[in-house]
């Protein structure tokens, strides 16, 4: 079942020295972000179908107006086939004789061809092996983005105008395609996944997975079974994932989980080991961002594949830092003042939004802040970039959560809340965005899966008016973006039998191709190098681009939020004690003592003896 592929891509990525990287959910139904999506889908599909309809067009007219005019049958194949597999449509032997437009014989002789010259390949349907659907090779869309991009050439040298922009020249008539780095359409795997009742998948509720629910259809042509996906939200995926590992058997082929997950979730044998399944090679590891690539492992091994890697960043609005003549913040002090001069309560505009609800929120500003200042969580030793995480493992860590630098953290937010709308203890992951996208904040940290909110809306003041950075530092310390984000692992408990369905599922799922095929359709998270430094991705959002440099500039880290067992208990020990900080309830250091005494609490209960 994919051998020949896999085998392929071994030896690409054993080959590729490191050095030469370059480069919705319920909430959001509730906006109509989810119907947005869609449309962006749509739009896409359109956009790469153009220059098929124009050739067909063409044809048409050459066909039925040139009375000894004979039609090609190659040719109107070749499209026919090309628009099913791009459209996500089922092309059979049949429909592609009838789409020849000349004598079934002729046809058939042709489509026989075009099988033996390697252009079509043909899949089984039943167990039989005698239904076939169709499907164009690797070699023929090859030969559609050559001549794409020779149709495009010639139709705006006779009839374009001269004044278009290079990018839409690139763009238009499958020209993205054609660029030395860019990444092909998905292609359909040689031999259907077999496996009883399709691939099910468990995800978080965000922009990215639901933009692949939306895809699902095509992902269904592409692996050649069906797809059932059940999203929650990021603290009931946690618990249907811990629940799942305690059935005899799994109900999910494929799980994602956040990445400061990974060591419980190794810990507890919620995941089995990657390399127990698959050739690691084969998912070309060099190819991901460090950070996220690094934080999909326990103990040396790896227990997922990257699916996103969405950094925390500071979204800030460009247009009203250009008018207060204001630069982009470096540091906490300067992030202070452009949230004091941006705060104008009585004209309805705050200065910064963030995570400050209760819990898991807040618990996550804390630990991300407290990296702000140049301090983990937890005592790890230092290393080249931030500090090393390679040994946590072996479970030898302590809290650092009462500190100099935790104290330094704490009066930071404190001083935050001095700017923030009056709801911000409330405001978790969607509700910092939504006031930012709506043109009341003019600062927010937000993961980058979140800009689709106001990249996607053209309505929102902040639309082509957002500019990205990393966490501006504290005083010694240097600029972070904390690495957030999903893997998908394989369930330690799933049946066997699956297993080698579910593993070839997660290398589709996780490729390049697919990942690019997320953006196209609005998603703003990407784990690979490649994908970065695709020309039609990098057109799609500033966010592909700042945050390739970032990761060349080593700022994106995951030692933020250690990827220990312990992570979940310590995140929301942290959310509790700095809420009723910021209530004004506890002092800054009776906040850090509390936590501190907590978290030691924690990890004595349920690290080793």
């Amino acid at each position: 079942m994919g051998k020949s592929r896999s085998s392929k891509l071994s030896e690409t990525a054993a080959g590729r020295p490191q050095a030469t990287r370059k480069g919705w959910s319920p909430e959001m139904n509730a906006m109509g972000t989810h119907t947005d999506t869609r449309m962006q889908t749509q739009l896409a599909s359109g956009e790469m179908l153009q220059i098929l309809s124009y050739l067909e067009d063409c044809s048409d007219e050459l066909d039925h107006t040139i009375e000894l005019n004979a039609p090609n049958p190659v040719f109107r194949m070749a499209l026919h086939v090309i628009k099913g597999h791009l459209e996500a449509k089922i092309v059979t032997p049949t429909s592609l004789i009838a789409a020849a437009n000349v004598p079934y014989a002729t046809a058939s002789r042709r489509l026989k061809e075009m099988i033996d010259a390697g252009l079509i390949d043909q899949r089984p349907r039943t167990k039989s092996g005698k239904s076939f659907s169709m499907h164009p090779s690797d070699k023929m869309m090859d030969q559609w983005t050559r001549i794409s991009g020779r149709v495009r050439r010639l139709t705006e040298t006779y009839f374009g105008s001269g004044a278009k922009a290079a990018e839409d020249r690139d763009y238009y008539f499958g020209g993205s395609y054609m660029t030395a780095r860019s990444i092909p359409p998905i292609q359909v795997l040689p031999e259907p996944l077999k496996v009883a009742g399709g691939i099910r998948v468990l995800v978080h509720g965000d922009p990215t997975f639901m933009v692949m629910e939306n895809l699902k259809r095509q992902f269904e042509q592409v692996i050649g079974t069906q797809i059932h996906q059940r999203a929650f939200s990021i603290d009931r995926l946690r618990e249907e994932a811990l629940r799942n590992a305690e059935r005899k058997a799994s109900r999910y082929d494929i799980i994602a989980l956040d990445l400061p997950w990974v060591g419980e979730f190794a810990d507890k044998s919620v995941l089995m080991p990657l390399d127990d399944v698959i050739d690691v090679a084969a998912v070309d590891p060099a190819d991901f961002h460090t950070a996220g690539w690094k934080a999909a492992h326990w103990g040396g091994r790896p227990y997922g594949v990257p699916a996103q890697t969405t950094p925390e960043l500071l979204f800030y609005r460009r247009d009203l830092f250009a008018e207060a003549g204001l630069e982009p913040p470096g540091t906490t002090d300067q992030l202070l003042e452009a949230a004091r001069r941006m705060h104008d309560p009585q004209k309805g505009r705050y200065g910064i939004a963030w995570n400050a609800a209760r819990g898991t929120a807040l618990g996550h500003t804390f630990l991300m802040t407290l990296a702000d200042f140049g301090q983990p969580v937890l005592d790890l030793p230092e290393a080249a970039g931030g500090f090393d995480t390679d040994g946590l493992a072996d479970r030898g860590y302590r809290v650092t959560i009462d500190t100099d630098k935790g104290l330094l953290a704490a009066d930071f937010l404190m001083e935050l809340l001095r700017y923030s709308p009056p709801d911000i203890l409330s405001m978790s992951w969607y509700e910092r965005v939504r006031p930012f996208a709506a043109g009341k904040i003019a600062m927010a940290y937000g993961y980058t899966l979140l800009a689709p909110y106001f990249e996607l809306d053209p309505s929102s003041p902040a639309y082509g008016q957002t500019g990205y950075l990393p966490h501006p530092h504290g005083p010694g310390a240097t600029n972070v973006a904390p690495v957030g984000g999903y893997v998908m692992g394989i369930p330690a408990n799933l049946a066997p039998e699956r297993v080698p369905a579910a593993a070839e599922a997660l290398r589709v799922f996780t490729s390049p191709e697919a990942q690019k095929l997320f953006v196209q359709n609005g998603s703003r998270t990407n784990p690979r190098y490649s994908v970065a430094s695709d020309a039609e991705v990098r057109r799609a959002s500033p966010i592909f681009e700042a945050v390739d440099a970032m990761s060349w500039r080593d700022e994106l880290q995951f030692w933020p939020r250690p990827p220990v067992p312990e992570i979940t208990g310590i995140i929301q020990i942290c959310g509790e004690e700095f809420h009723d900080m910021l209530r004004g309830l506890t002092a800054p250091r009776d906040a850090l003592r509390r936590a501190q005494e907590r978290a030691e609490a924690l990890i004595h209960t349920t690290g080793p003896t």
